[in-house]
């Protein structure tokens, strides 16, 4: 669906085959583990059986003297790191809690946490040996729900962690003492009292998600040679290839220069692949050794020690008025750290009233340790927590005034020239398209019959970010370019940024071969992650692209016997005096006699996002005897800027749908009271499986980012921000009970119903 009238264009919006789908249908592709080296051993890890407990002894030796044992790593043979702060392209970390996850150094914080690896000459070996490594443990009580972690009393994770406060007067903070409050965020703009004192309705409620994982189906992976020359080379499946350098090289404390990663086809990661876990062991194995190390995780490794998205407590008050304008809202927010400092706190914050003008606004929010996996990004980290929360109160707000939610949406809607209560004012986005489209569709507009029958609605949003990227496009003598760019693959970005190339050369995207190259081939490249490689590396393969048009202006003026100001490129070729004309591949085919080589540059570091939305439309039908939620339809209408390649962009809408989905009825992270997690499998952590969702139907909105050459937003975060908050609607309009604790689960809802009915009765 367009909004406005489309430039046209030859490549974009168009579906060409992807560069890498034969390799990927045939099995041929290579992933982490795929790598096979010589003389190469093979590592497993020990890890804690307890959620909290200081290390008071470990004993090596036995695990050494079995036979077939080459080495055994554990954060003693790691260095100290000291209070560093780095900062990893999509946030920052403390080197000494990234230290202290990859290895536990004098505590164990939760259970799965790495304690030592052992390398030997096959997998077996290494893992009998495992079994040999004593630990002498002082168990501590775990604290695992972020309200009471936050307590005077509660048992204190991390002695270094003191409460930085942003926004905040530093008196509001107890910093004499440990804590496992790490950060204290505050956003206020307007005058709040007077606000809510200017609405005719106010609604306040309380909101719980639980802990949730990623889902990706590929393990993690590193296989590791550090050579005899101290040259450390990393084989691995990441988001991030310069990421994971940084991460490696600083917990050895080794220069960059020394370390070069090169990345494997990914098999998933939404946010939950930049950090390192595995590479550090790996490495120190290799370096005892002399040998390549490889170390994959299980899945029952996956599940507890890597970084899954926070759960979280919010509570949201709105006020309006009686036609519906928005005068006042607060927010409190905590999130679950995990085992060390790093919740996206901050981004929650920003997003909780992200999508609606709030000229007076309060948002206070905390990043709070607790005794489970150290938390990472996941698909808009922050926002589909605090948007469960304020889409849910909107719903409610609209049946208090009895006002359509799709029309309090256009009435309030973030648009051009609105500040956001955290302080920036948006520049030209699409909210009210997406809003308009779910309004104006086929789904919107059906009727839905039938008893214990709902539909909801609700809107996301996500910042979409820029940061750094690099690209060399070098063209070849048959016409064809190599695209060598620095953006791991994760989603078909190989077509996306190959597309680009082309456009801009006027050359059909086959033309252009794409390759992601390693640490030492291409420049500095951020990671994958914040919906960031189509726009921001986009940029850079634009700007290489128009590198390689200069130079053949200049190589056809030298044909032509004229000024290169004489010369002028478009359509696919190069223009001349008195009508003269090369085609691109006629001009590659005479680089040899006029010079040699092309090879275009580019970068991109100072472009940024104006930020993307997306409106969302789903029925359910509940069963009221069991509280099995079946989702019925599902519509997505997202703001994609211009999509280069469609067919890419519907599957990253329905992607994210379908995690949000899991995220609204099924998964979560099940703790007993001692901090083990009992349900870490696939067998019994339960996302969605193909009956569970129908075809979810995706109207793509076009209101291009001035930012970008093309008009480009990233849209891959944004469709898992609304279905949590949609779903629950749904579920109040089949069968009349909030939903306010993710995930809605057959028992939860069920009982919610029964009560419901206890209520009923007890009125009668």
């Amino acid at each position: 669906m367009a909004t406005a009238e489309k430039p046209k264009y030859k490549v974009i919006g168009t579906r060409p085959i992807r560069h890498d789908g034969v390799d990927k249908v045939t099995g041929r592709a290579q992933y982490g583990a795929d790598v096979r080296l010589t003389g190469m051993l093979y590592a497993s890890m020990l890890r804690s059986p307890h959620a909290h407990a200081k290390i008071t002894k470990i004993d090596t030796s036995k695990a050494e003297a079995l036979p077939g044992v080459r080495a055994v790593l554990t954060s003693a043979d790691l260095p100290e790191q000291g209070d560093r702060i780095v900062e990893l392209g999509e946030g920052a970390v403390n080197m000494r809690h990234l230290s202290a996850n990859v290895l536990a150094r004098d505590k164990v914080l939760y259970r799965g946490h790495a304690i030592a690896g052992v390398a030997a000459d096959n997998i077996h070996i290494a893992q009998e040996a495992v079994k040999l490594i004593e630990v002498e443990y002082e168990v501590l009580p775990p604290v695992l729900d972020v309200r009471k972690a936050m307590k005077a009393d509660a048992p204190v994770l991390n002695d270094d962690v003191r409460t930085e406060s942003l926004g905040s007067h530093p008196a509001d903070d107890d910093n004499s003492k440990p804590t496992n409050v790490a950060k204290h965020f505050v956003f206020a703009s307007g005058d709040v009292e007077a606000g809510f004192a200017e609405a005719d309705v106010i609604v306040e409620r309380e909101y719980t998600t639980a802990t949730v994982h990623q889902g990706y189906i590929e393990p993690h992976n590193a296989t590791v040679q550090w050579n005899a020359d101290g040259k450390v080379t990393v084989w691995m499946s990441t988001q991030g290839t310069f990421s994971a350098r940084q991460q490696t090289a600083e917990l050895h404390r080794i220069p960059v220069s020394d370390v070069k990663v090169i990345p494997m086809e990914i098999g998933g990661g939404f946010g939950g692949k930049i950090s390192v876990y595995l590479p550090p062991v790996a490495a120190g194995l290799s370096q005892k050794t002399g040998r390549p190390v490889k170390l994959i995780m299980d899945r029952t490794d996956v599940f507890e020690a890597t970084g899954p998205t926070p759960g979280s407590y919010v509570r949201v008050k709105l006020g309006v008025k009686k036609d519906g304008t928005i005068t006042a809202g607060d927010a409190w927010v905590a999130f679950e750290a995990g085992a060390y400092p790093g919740s996206p706190i901050a981004p929650g914050c920003m997003c909780v009233f992200s999508c609606y003008n709030v000229p007076n606004g309060h948002v206070e929010g905390f990043d709070v340790c607790v005794n489970k996996p150290r938390t990472n990004a996941y698909r808009a980290p922050g926002s589909p927590n605090v948007a469960f929360a304020t889409e849910s109160v909107v719903d409610e707000i609209c049946e208090k005034i009895g006002m359509d939610p799709i029309e309090f949406r256009l009435k309030n809607a973030a648009k051009e020239g609105v500040r956001r209560v955290d302080g920036p004012v948006y520049g030209r986005v699409g909210m009210v398209e997406t809003v308009e489209a779910i309004r104006d569709s086929n789904h919107w507009q059906s009727p839905l019959e039938g008893p214990n029958r709902g539909r909801g609605t609700a809107t996301g949003f996500w910042f979409n970010c820029g940061l750094k990227s690099a690209a060399t496009a070098t063209v070849n003598y048959d016409g064809t370019v190599s695209l060598l760019e620095g953006s791991t693959d994760i989603g078909g970005s190989r077509v996306s940024l190959a597309m680009q190339t082309a456009e801009t050369l006027g050359i059909p995207a086959e033309a252009v071969k794409p390759t992601v190259g390693d640490t030492d081939a291409v420049g500095f490249t951020d990671v994958t992650g914040g919906s960031r490689v189509t726009f921001a590396t986009g940029i850079a393969c634009i700007e290489a692209a128009r590198d390689i048009i200069r130079q053949l202006e200049t190589r056809a003026a030298l044909i032509w016997e004229c000024d290169a100001s004489a010369v002028s490129y478009e359509d696919g070729g190069l223009n001349g005096p008195d009508g003269a004309r090369m085609s691109f591949v006629e001009i590659a085919g005479k680089l040899h006699a006029t010079g040699g080589s092309i090879v275009g540059r580019g970068t991109s570091s100072e472009a940024d996002q104006s930020g993307a939305f997306g409106t969302h439309a789903v029925d359910v039908e509940v069963d009221p005897d069991t509280g099995k939620v079946q989702i019925l339809r599902y519509t997505i209408a997202q703001d994609a800027g211009t999509a280069i390649h469609p067919s890419y962009v519907e599957g990253q809408l329905q992607g994210g749908v379908v995690q949000g989905i899991g995220w609204a009825l099924n998964e979560e992270y099940w703790y007993d009271d001692k901090g083990s997690m009992r349900n870490p499998t696939y067998l019994d952590y339960r996302v969605p499986t193909c009956y569970d969702v129908p075809m979810i139907e995706t109207i793509i909105v076009e209101v291009p980012d001035p930012g970008h050459p093309y008009g480009v937003r990233g849209v891959g975060e944004v469709p898992i921000c609304p279905p949590q908050a949609a779903i629950a609607n749904a579920i109040y309009a089949a069968v009349g009970v909030r939903m306010r604790d993710l995930p809605m689960s057959p028992p939860k809802v069920c009982k919610a119903i029964l009560e419901k009915r206890a209520e009923g009765n007890g009125a009668s």
